[in-house]
């Protein structure tokens, strides 16, 4: 394909997205195919020989498009929104073309002196002080991964990459039991063990880490000779939005010099709005803090936000400086491939760039405060109906709910039948053992409308099983 070429196809391609995207309330959310229906209409070799794109393009519609399930719909009420503002895709198109390597300063100057700026205006938009650096990782599972090294290299004297962890102390890990599993996958691949992942019991409306267990849990470890190394706090966690006590966590830490990283992957974007900021008061004394722009914000997948209140002991952890990696005659650029654990990296900060200018943030705290009002005011719609309970109470635009006297097996059987209806896209979780229904709202172009339809259908095919 010449260039020539890409740009009548590129044409073509945005045009599908303008429709695409027009007529997402006419699609069902969820794909609706069946395991290995995909496959089957796949060749089982690579072609010889090239193939128009037009054919190509109408393979992609008809083989591709009924085995997607559509994250931009504005019925997605499942798991956390992967979003894509318009302003982002363009941004991520103008990326894919120039198709930067952005691992050092020197590789594209601008890449990483617009990380450094846009995280600065992250960092102010969510009223952090001005001590906290930031860098952009792919997800916050790799960021907590990154401070998970962190805090072991930190407690091991920064010994653990040259001698490895054989004959090393054992290290310990706090977290609560509500966490998300990327901790849990953090401390396999930082050598730690699941076993000393220890998970504190949770308490009060809001499932927060009981801090008496939690210096309790540190007082026994450090009697029996192991090294607490480390406490990861959650605001917003998936299940069902568990929000730990930060300025009580952040105490126990500082009382035993240990360091804290905080999980806010969903509802950190929710900080640019200060009224919903209660939620993680003293999130300034931790060491480290992550959320993703990607999930509330409408930045296109992936990017991940990743604060630091030092940025020398993530660097003392990851950083590799062999000759050809060293940019002379400017020592002091930041080259961000020593914040992160991949070498290379993407042009993430331009999607923040067109995203946060196009928008403003005022627009953008527009739209957070929409889903969280449109949300709770379902939630009020349910619970004022005899037959739906609700089970835990609405954090920011997450709750959870259930039928009246229902099992396990009606509450599973009344999401799968609501997510093979197409109108809306639900998921289950547990709550005390119980299984119930986890209703979730923040998709960026999502409308009040679309939360009357996810009303209707739920009550409609509640009462017809």
């Amino acid at each position: 394909m010449s260039w020539d070429d890409f740009a009548k196809h590129a044409k073509d391609a945005a045009d599908w997205g303008v429709n695409y995207h027009n007529t997402l309330r006419d699609r069902p959310v969820r794909a609706q195919t069946k395991p290995g229906e995909i496959a089957a209409q796949l060749a089982d070799a690579p072609p010889e020989d090239g193939t128009d794109l037009a054919a190509i393009m109408e393979d992609f519609e008809h083989i591709v498009m009924p085995g997607i399930t559509h994250w931009q719909h504005p019925r997605f009420f499942a798991y956390f929104n992967s979003n894509a503002a318009p302003a982002s895709v363009l941004a991520e198109f103008l990326t894919s073309i120039i198709a930067p390597q952005c691992m050092l300063w020197q590789t594209s100057p601008a890449a990483t002196e617009m990380e450094t700026r846009m995280m600065d205006w992250l960092r102010q938009g969510l009223g952090l002080p001005d001590g906290y650096q930031g860098v952009i990782q792919d997800s916050a599972s790799s960021a907590t991964l990154a401070a998970v090294l962190t805090m072991r290299e930190r407690a091991l004297e920064f010994r653990g990459n040259i001698e490895g962890l054989h004959g090393q102390p054992q290290l310990r890990i706090y977290c609560s039991d509500q966490v998300h599993t990327s901790i849990d996958r953090a401390i396999w691949v930082a050598g730690i063990g699941q076993d000393n992942l220890v998970k504190i019991r949770t308490t009060g409306d809001l499932r927060h880490m009981d801090p008496l267990d939690l210096e309790a849990a540190i007082a026994e470890d450090k009697q029996a000779g192991r090294i607490p190394a480390g406490i990861i706090a959650a605001t917003g966690a998936t299940g069902m939005g568990a929000s730990d006590d930060l300025e009580a966590v952040a105490a126990v830490a500082e009382e035993h010099g240990i360091y804290t990283h905080l999980d806010a992957a969903w509802a950190g974007t929710a900080m640019i709005c200060p009224e919903f900021r209660a939620l993680w008061t003293g999130a300034d004394r931790f060491d480290s803090i992550v959320f993703n722009p990607h999930k509330w914000l409408g930045a296109q997948f992936d990017c991940a936000a990743h604060f630091l209140r030092d940025p020398d002991q993530l660097r003392q952890t990851l950083a590799i400086r062999p000759e050809y990696l060293k940019t002379h005659g400017a020592e002091d650029v930041i080259d961000y491939s020593e914040w992160s654990i991949p070498l290379g990296r993407r042009f993430r900060a331009l999607k923040l760039w067109f995203l946060m200018r196009h928008y403003g943030m005022e627009g953008l705290r527009t739209r957070i405060r929409n889903h969280v009002k449109w949300s709770q005011a379902l939630c009020e719609r349910l619970r004022a109906e005899d037959d739906f309970e609700i089970v835990t109470e609405p954090i920011l635009s997450l709750w959870t709910f259930k039928l009246a006297d229902a099992s396990d097996d009606d509450i599973q059987k009344l999401v799968d039948t609501i997510n093979d209806d197409g109108r809306i896209y639900l998921t289950q979780t547990l709550v005390d053992g119980q299984k119930v229904i986890r209703f979730q709202a923040g998709q960026f172009d999502c409308e009040e409308r679309d939360f009357n339809t996810a009303f209707d259908t739920i009550t409609e095919i509640a009462r017809s099983l």
